[in-house]
Order: C-alpha cells, then structure tokens, then sequence
C-alpha cells in the first residue's frame, strides 16, 4: 500500500491554545486526529494523552503480542464476534487504553477533573481501513465523485436528529450543538465505535476537529477533495477556507491519498459493513480517481 498523508493544525482566529493534537506512526498506517475540551488548557493535555498513549500502544511489541494471545483467547470464548478482526480489536483497545490514561491523569489532579478530547483514528491493513472514534471528530472517504461521512457524531444535536426531535434544517439554530455525549477521559469505560470499510487506489481519507466541519460544509468539503490534487493542497486548502471564514476554534485537518492498494488482497476483500452516510454524489470526478 502507498499514501500520501498531509497534516495542518491551526490554532484559529480566537483561542489562546490549540487544543487540538494529531498523530501519524508510518509503521502502522495509522492516521489520528483529537480535539481537546477542559478549562484552564486542560483539553490540550487530554488530546496530548491520547495522542502520546496511541502511540506508545501501537509501538510496544509486547503488548501486541499479548493483545494477539488475548484476543484469540477471547474469539476462542466466543466473547469477540467472529466478523471482528483483530486489527478493529487493536484499535478499540488503544482508544479504551488512552481513555483511561486520561481519566486516571484527571483524578489525580482536581484542576484536571474535567478534562477529555475526541478522538478518530484510521488504521489501514491490506485492502481495509479501520475505522476507531468517540466524538464529533469525524471521517470522510472521497472516492470517485463521491463524498462519504464514514463516522457519526457522538453529539446531543445528532442524538436529537436520531430521535426526530430535532430536523437536520434547524441544527445551525440548535444552541447546543458543539455538546458532545462521549468523550475519552471523562469515565473510566468508554464505548468506542469500530468498523472497517474496503479501500481502493484513488480513495481520499479526510480526518478532521469540528473547527472544520462548524465552519466549512460538506459541499465545500467535496469541492476540495475533488478539485485539489495532493493531500498537502488539500489539506491546507480546507485550513485556509476554515480560517477565512472566523477561524473561531482550533482547525485541524489529515489527508491521506491512497495511491495503491496490493491487488491480491483487494480483489478478494471486496467489501466491508455499512457505517456512516453518503453526502454528496457528483456527476463526475475530477480528478478522475
């Protein structure tokens, strides 16, 4: 497999601290974006935490050898479902794992009590990419004129929407939109949405903080991924749009390109479970991917 990855964080046009973190561990293939929340700065050391915990997660050798023993283990049980594969049980568990770095930082120090952060992380392995996030911290998948939310927000707007008490038209006048229900760090289990979708060359991974996605629409999303060739014009294009329009929270922005795929596994690992929902539909793709 070959990417091309890009990363722009910004601290936007009126807060003090970028609160936002990232992560990129080539090895891997994994891809992670946090957007912090706390006073007094502490949502920076709750992103940080997770980011620095994911980290070391996928880099110790023994603990993935003991995360392997554990998980067949479990498949053996019957407590793992048979169509869980061990790499969306790798990124559960790493999440899980950063979730409770942060909430046992936070107890330990009262001025950190109320600190947590969102978290989307992508980890690609042969023909898949998995899929790991608690938030409003999203993915997108562009791919071939199409635009695709592969995450739902964990937000109390999203959680309205679902349960029709509030229609999609109305939520930039919902004045609780920006509040979230799952955060990492604020509990001591989280619940962690894991899934994996089929991936293909030409395929364009956006992960993104709501800095973006509160400022630039999905429209404006699409016309990006699909008229801006290379994941660092991409990427800084959608910062930039972000910060002309108010820059009023921390923007940060991930492109990943793939520019190809090991044949052999992609031709027989043809489709993965459906999450998420299709946005725009183009008539055509420009950059012909």
């Amino acid at each position: 497999m070959i990417l091309e990855v890009h990363a722009s964080s910004e601290v936007g046009c009126v807060r003090e601290h970028n609160e936002d973190d990232c992560l990129v561990v080539p090895e891997e293939r994994l891809f992670v974006v946090a957007d912090g929340m706390g006073g007094h700065a502490c949502g920076e050391v709750a992103s940080r935490i997770s980011i620095e915990s994911l980290e070391a997660f996928y880099r110790d050798p023994t603990l993935t050898h003991k995360l392997e023993e554990a998980y067949h283990s479990l498949r053996r049980d019957g407590r793992v479902d048979d169509l869980s594969s061990f790499h969306e049980f790798r990124l559960r568990s790493a999440i899980e794992y950063g979730n409770l770095q942060i909430f046992q930082e936070a107890s330990q120090d009262p001025q950190l009590e109320d600190m947590g952060t969102t978290i989307v992380g992508l980890a690609f392995v042969g023909a898949r990419v998995y899929v790991g996030h608690v938030g409003d911290s999203r993915a997108y998948r562009y791919r071939r004129g199409r635009l695709f939310q592969l995450t739902e927000d964990h937000s109390l707007a999203n959680e309205y929407i679902r349960m029709r008490v509030l229609r999609p038209e109305d939520l930039p006048q919902f004045p609780y939109k920006n509040v979230i229900v799952r955060a990492l760090g604020l509990q001591e289990d989280v619940l962690v949405d894991t899934y994996y979708r089929t991936t293909r060359p030409g395929d364009r991974y956006l992960l993104c903080s709501d800095g973006l996605t509160d400022l630039v629409d999905d429209n404006e999303i699409y016309e990006v991924l699909a008229a801006w060739p290379g994941a660092r014009n991409a990427a800084e294009e959608l910062v930039r749009r972000a910060l002309e329009y108010g820059g009023i929270d921390n923007v940060t922005v991930m492109l990943i390109d793939v520019l190809d795929v090991d044949p052999e596994v992609h031709r027989v690992d043809r489709s993965g479970p459906m999450r998420g929902h299709e946005l725009v539909d183009g008539a055509a793709d420009p950059m012909g991917s």
